[in-house]
């Protein structure tokens, strides 16, 4: 039996297996909201509807979506946003520039284009970097943000940049990451700085461009060329678990190299700490999971399933101590799990696929946990680079960078501690 998206049960069987909100006929013409929302996505897609550039929320409307104490003084005007309806007369106003980045592209080629361009001015890449990464998109006859015939993305991009300039969210610029929209990532509990940090990872998912949608349909073998195209590299699975659980541990304590894959990943989702990027108790609200699937898709593909996402970086509170933002909903993300030392991502693309995270449909359809620290079965496991690694319609990537990289004397080093653990597999 086929389980595209990997579900524990060996039945495949999901814990409910529709959203329970009536969903939008599929039209090739431009994209629309759900008509309705539950809670906070209520207000969100209400206030959408008002227009770009429309002022509509409150310092209470803000403390609502982030999880942040509301003042006082907006205690009123924050009840009816419980439920649903919106203030009447804001108190607090913030106009965005009207633009045509809410037209969503009716092709890939063009919804290619927009991408590039809005990359290339975001992430400040050069005309080979550029040429690297178009190259890699024209080679896949599905890389991109989904299928335009199909996605109905629940969340426009205006409405992104309302939530995230009211809460004052600025992409990070870490000098020592080298790239804008970095956070280093250290282990605070061992007393450790962002100046002890030997890695970055990107706040958002790929392409890392605040209020844009993630790109999906990628394999792990294009996740990874990509992130090396832009000089960075893919993420080995702990790096994402420390990013999300706010302390990044050692390789060494965090995989068992004398282990089999499914026999280490067992042990270690045993013994895990239980904790989300937001906080210790989970809570799907405060992430990019009230989205839905489209009606009839059978759990992947192109012609059947739209990538429904929301914009990168939208939710305030979904978001890590060290600064990560969308580690949980949205999209899953491809990430390299090591089973020996050297396939570590610093070395090379050599480890083996490993997903991570979960995604915009996950509160009607949990199918396994979404915990910073749990490590996932071998579902559809191939070596990171091969060609036949899998894709689908809510998976995408994130990138990591060394802040040191490796030279071949550190290599040849730790390739010689690890050795007796390394040459027993």
């Amino acid at each position: 039996m086929s389980c595209p998206e990997t579900p524990i049960e060996p039945a495949c069987a999901l814990r409910s297996t529709a959203p329970s909100d009536p969903l939008p006929a599929l039209s090739t013409g431009a994209r629309s909201a759900p008509s309705r929302r539950r809670g906070r996505a209520a207000v969100l897609v209400a206030a959408g509807a008002a227009g770009v550039g429309a002022a509509v929320w409150t310092s209470a409307a803000v403390a609502v979506w982030t999880g942040a104490p509301a003042p006082a003084s907006a205690a009123r005007s924050a009840a009816p946003l419980v439920t649903g309806a919106l203030p009447a007369r804001p108190p607090e106003r913030v106009t965005l520039t009207v633009d045509d980045e809410d037209d969503e592209p009716g092709t890939l080629d063009e919804q290619r284009l927009r991408l590039f361009t809005r990359m290339r001015r975001a992430l400040a890449l050069s005309d080979e970097e550029m040429r690297q990464v178009e190259a890699i998109f024209a080679a896949s006859p599905v890389l991109g943000q989904g299928n335009p015939a199909l996605s109905r993305h629940p969340m426009s991009r205006s409405e992104c940049r309302r939530i995230r300039a009211l809460a004052g969210i600025e992409p990070a610029r870490e000098p020592a990451c080298g790239a804008p929209g970095m956070v280093p990532l250290f282990d605070p509990t061992r007393g450790q700085t962002a100046a002890d940090a030997p890695v970055c990872i990107d706040q958002l998912e790929f392409p890392n461009v605040p209020c844009e949608y993630p790109v999906v349909h990628v394999r792990a073998r294009e996740a990874a060329l990509l992130c090396r195209a832009i000089g960075k590299r893919i993420c080995d699975a702990h790096e994402w678990e420390g990013a999300c659980a706010g302390a990044l541990r050692d390789p060494d304590v965090e995989y068992e190299w004398a282990r089999p894959r499914n026999e280490a990943s067992w042990h270690h989702n045993l013994l895990r700490e239980k904790v989300w990027s937001y906080g210790p108790e989970k809570n799907h609200a405060l992430c990019g999971t009230e989205s839905f699937r489209t009606p009839g898709c059978p759990g992947g593909g192109w012609d059947r399933c739209g990538s429904n996402t929301y914009p990168a970086g939208a939710f305030p509170a979904c978001r890590s101590s060290l600064g990560v933002f969308d580690l949980h909903g949205n999209v899953a993300e491809h990430m390299s799990l090591p089973i020996l030392p050297e396939e570590l991502a610093r070395y090379g693309d050599r480890g083996f696929t490993e997903m991570k995270g979960s995604w915009f449909a996950f509160s009607s359809m949990e199918v396994h946990a979404d915990d910073c620290r749990f490590r996932a079965p071998d579902w559809h496991a191939t070596r990171l680079m091969s060609k036949s690694s899998h894709a689908n319609y809510h998976l995408g990537f994130r990138c990591c960078k060394d802040i040191s990289p490796p030279d071949g004397a550190e290599r040849e080093e730790d390739a010689v501690r690890q050795g007796p653990r390394g040459a027993s597999r």
